[in-house]
C-alpha cells in the first residue's frame, strides 16, 4: 500500500462545523501523501455541494435528509431516500475503490460509511463535539477508528477505537490565528480597522454567522444600560446575517461610537486581535479557533442544537478552567456584569487565557491524517 497511490473518500457535511474539518483533513492528507486522490460525498442541497467544489474537490451528492422531530411528509420519504442513498454509495465505492473512507458527521456520512464498512474498507470517524451526533453514534460499532475533538467520548464509542486528536483547522487559518502568546500585539491596528478606539479594551461578541437572538438582545441591553461608557470598554458585535439590517440601523440611530456592529466579520483574525474579552457560542470549531487565540472567553451554548451538544463542548473547556460558561437564558442580564468583572481582574484574565491556550490542538488535522494512514497501513498489511 505505501508504494501505491492512496484513494480516500470523505463523507458528511450539512454545516460548516462538519465541512471545515473535512477540508482540513483533506489538506493534511495531501501534505503527507502528495499522491492521494480524494473525493467527497455530501447531501444534495446542503452547503457542502458548493463549499467543497469551491475548495477544488470533487463531490457527489446523496438524496439523504434528516428526520424531523415531529411527523412530517419528509419523514415519510426518509426510508426511500435512505435506500436510494445506500444504493448510490455502493456505486461510488465500486467506482472509486477507496483505500479508506472518512466520516465527519452529517446526513451523508451514514450511508457512505456503512457501505464502506460492509465492503471491508477501513473507516474512520472524526467527531467534532463533546456529545456525538446520531449518525456517528450509529456508526460506532462499524468503524475502525474514532478521532475525537473533545475528551470523554468513551460513553458512546469503544475506548479502544478512540484517539483524541482535537478538531482539525485548515493550515491557513491556523497561521492567521495562532498567536504563540502574541495574539493581540497588533490590537491598536486591528481596532483601527473596525473603527474602534485604539486604546480602549474591546468585548468581541460572536453569535455565529447567522446570529443569535439572545446574544443580540444582551448587547442591546448592555448598550442601553450605558455599561460600556461606565466600564471603559467598547464592543465589536457580529450580530449575524439574518439580523444585520435591524441591528446596524439601530446602532446607527444611537450614534454610539463605542460599538461597531457587523452582520458577518470576514476578518476574524483582526477581530480576535482587537478583542480583550470574547463572548461566543460554543460550536466545536469555534472553540477550536478560540483555543488558538487564547483570550479570556465567555461561552454561551446555543440551546437550539441537537442533544444540547454545545453545552457539552463548553463544559469540556470550562472543566479545564479555560472559559466561563453563561447559559443562554442568563446572557441578557449578565453579559455586562461578566465583562466588567473580568476587566477588573487581570489575574483571572491571565489564568483563563493560559488554560484556554492549553486546550489548543493546532496539529489536529495532522493527527487525524496520521490515524487515517495508520488504519490503511494496518488493515492492508499482510497477515
Amino acid at each position: 500500500m505505501p508504494n501505491s497511490p492512496l484513494r480516500v473518500l470523505i463523507s458528511g457535511g450539512g454545516t460548516g462545523g462538519h465541512i471545515h474539518p473535512a477540508l482540513a483533513i483533506a489538506e493534511a492528507l495531501k501534505a503527507k501523501r502528495p499522491d492521494v486522490t480524494i473525493e467527497f460525498v455530501g447531501a444534495r442541497g446542503r452547503m457542502e455541494m458548493e463549499r467543497v467544489p469551491a475548495a477544488g474537490h470533487i463531490i457527489t451528492g446523496l438524496p439523504i435528509t434528516g428526520i424531523d422531530r415531529r411527523l412530517s411528509f419528509r419523514n415519510l420519504l426518509f426510508p426511500f431516500r435512505l435506500v436510494r442513498s445506500i444504493w448510490i454509495s455502493r456505486r461510488i465505492v465500486r467506482r472509486f475503490r477507496p483505500d479508506v473512507a472518512i466520516g465527519v458527521g452529517g446526513f451523508a456520512s451514514g450511508p457512505l460509511l456503512w457501505v464502506a464498512a460492509k465492503a471491508g474498507i477501513p473507516t474512520v470517524i472524526q467527531e467534532q463535539n463533546g456529545f456525538p451526533g446520531i449518525t456517528n453514534r450509529l456508526l460506532a460499532q462499524h468503524v475502525n477508528r474514532v478521532c475525537a475533538g473533545f475528551p470523554g467520548l468513551e460513553r458512546w464509542f469503544p475506548p479502544g477505537k478512540i484517539t483524541e486528536t482535537g478538531n482539525p483547522l485548515r493550515s491557513g487559518l491556523i497561521d492567521r490565528l495562532s498567536g504563540d502568546g502574541k495574539r493581540g500585539s497588533n490590537a491598536a491596528e486591528a481596532r483601527k480597522h473596525f473603527g474602534l478606539d485604539e486604546n480602549l479594551p474591546v468585548l468581541l461578541v460572536l453569535g455565529g454567522s447567522l446570529g443569535a437572538v439572545s446574544m443580540n438582545s444582551a448587547v442591546r441591553n448592555l448598550l442601553e444600560s450605558g455599561t460600556p461608557e461606565n466600564s471603559g470598554f467598547q464592543i465589536l458585535w457580529q450580530c449575524g446575517s439574518r439580523y444585520a439590517d435591524e441591528h446596524v440601523e439601530w446602532a446607527k440611530a444611537r450614534g454610539d461610537k463605542r460599538v461597531q456592529v457587523c452582520g458577518f466579520i470576514d476578518r476574524m483574525d483582526l477581530a480576535y486581535d482587537a478583542a480583550t474579552i470574547i463572548a461566543s457560542r460554543a460550536g466545536a470549531m469555534s472553540i477550536a479557533e478560540l483555543a488558538l487565540v487564547g483570550k479570556p472567553t465567555l461561552l454561551v451554548p446555543s440551546p437550539h442544537v441537537a442533544e444540547d451538544h454545545q453545552t457539552k463542548n463548553a463544559r469540556s473547556v470550562v472543566d479545564r478552567q479555560g472559559a466561563i460558561l453563561i447559559t443562554d437564558d442568563q446572557i441578557i442580564e449578565t453579559l455586562g456584569q461578566e465583562a466588567k468583572a473580568l476587566l477588573k481582574d487581570p489575574e483571572a484574565c491571565s489564568a483563563l487565557s493560559s488554560h484556554m491556550a492549553q486546550t489548543a490542538r493546532p496539529d489536529a488535522a495532522q493527527r487525524v491524517a496520521d490515524v487515517v494512514l495508520n488504519v490503511v497501513s494496518s488493515e492492508t498489511s499482510p497477515g
